[in-house]
């Protein structure tokens, strides 16, 4: 009995000794706590940064994700936030006349592809939404859409949303049209052209109507359709811009916006996936939700089955087409400069 008495101090000393070299990393310097991440945005509660999406990234590009109850939905976004006044990266918006995801459209990129995003509006295999790249429009925004006035097809003229960026790397938002045969000429107007389904069509845009128009100048641009923010403040153009797209009923969404101080914000919601309880947001909440995160001015790009967000090669949100991505005609890659 007193031989047992005798070894348990021994036990106990051992015990401590060994716990503490193991907290000291062998003895040496104790490993100092990683950097906290400045965000290059105001994150809203709920939204986290990403180190496994960022691991990849150069300083002045993020990732953050969102995965709890907002506005009383459960709700799965993915964001990526950029400075582009570092000079680092390059925006480009393709299309292509045979459809391509936005994995395809990355894959297929000659240099480094952090994010890809799909674009705007299509069908068959034409893009109706702009795509703009080093000063050349390879797709305007739909110049003309049929409605019905009166019992009967008509011809309404449109200007729709779309994001820009200026020759000194400045982010732009307005509502556009391409005047001319041609479609190089773009007018930006500080109002939309006041379109609605059922009263009268307006006429084509041009350079004096609506008022206020000026040439819009920016080298790359992707179009989409609604306006979610302008001027710090929620505007959603949907009925001037003539686009039912569910509006009003929780849909997987795309959106690209821009901050106060320039950051460029790329966001992705998922939805169509009931099995785990993501349906998607309303055009109300995607503004909100841009809103939230800082953004002045946002529009809203193709979304329901073609919303997708794909950093390096990992697919962030599930594809609404029962999980499977979605070819469209176009995206918007950024890449390494």
């Amino acid at each position: 009995m007193k031989r047992y008495l005798v070894l348990l101090p021994i036990l106990v000393i051992l015990y401590g000794s060994a716990c503490s070299k193991s907290s000291n990393s062998g003895g040496g310097t104790p490993t100092p706590p990683p950097t906290p991440i400045t965000p290059l945005i105001t994150l809203a509660p709920g939204w986290k940064y990403s180190a496994s999406l960022s691991i990849n990234f150069p300083s002045g590009i993020q990732a953050f994700t969102f995965d709890t109850i907002y506005n009383g939905k459960k709700v799965k976004t993915f964001c990526v936030a950029m400075d582009y006044s570092t000079g680092r990266f390059e925006f480009k918006p393709m299309v292509s006349s045979t459809l391509k995801t936005p994995s395809q459209f990355a894959a297929g990129e000659t240099g480094l592809v952090y994010v890809a995003i799909n674009g705007g509006y299509y069908g068959g295999n034409q893009s109706y939404s702009l795509v703009k790249y080093d000063n050349v429009v390879a797709s305007p925004n739909i110049k003309a859409v049929t409605r019905s006035y009166n019992g009967s097809n008509a011809s309404y003229y449109p200007t729709r949303a779309a994001f820009g960026i200026t020759s000194t790397g400045t982010p732009s938002t307005a509502w556009i049209y391409s005047v001319g045969a041609g479609n190089d000429l773009i007018y930006q107007y500080p109002t939309p052209s006041p379109n609605a389904e059922g009263t009268a069509p307006q006429l084509p845009p041009t350079e004096t109507f609506p008022s206020g128009g000026s040439v819009w100048n920016t080298v790359a641009g992707i179009g989409g359709s609604p306006m979610l923010l302008r001027g710090g403040a929620i505007r959603i153009s949907d009925v001037e811009e003539l686009i039912s797209i569910n509006n009003a009923t929780s849909r997987p969404r795309t959106a690209i916006g821009y901050t106060a101080n320039g950051r460029i914000v790329l966001l992705a919601v998922e939805g169509d996936n009931s099995s785990a309880g993501y349906l998607g947001i309303n055009l109300a909440d995607l503004a909100s939700m841009m809103l939230s995160l800082g953004c002045t001015d946002a529009i809203n790009l193709d979304g329901g089955g073609s919303t997708s967000m794909v950093i390096g090669n990992r697919l962030t949100v599930r594809p609404g087409d029962n999980g499977v991505e979605r070819p469209v005609a176009s995206a918007l890659l950024i890449k390494q400069r």
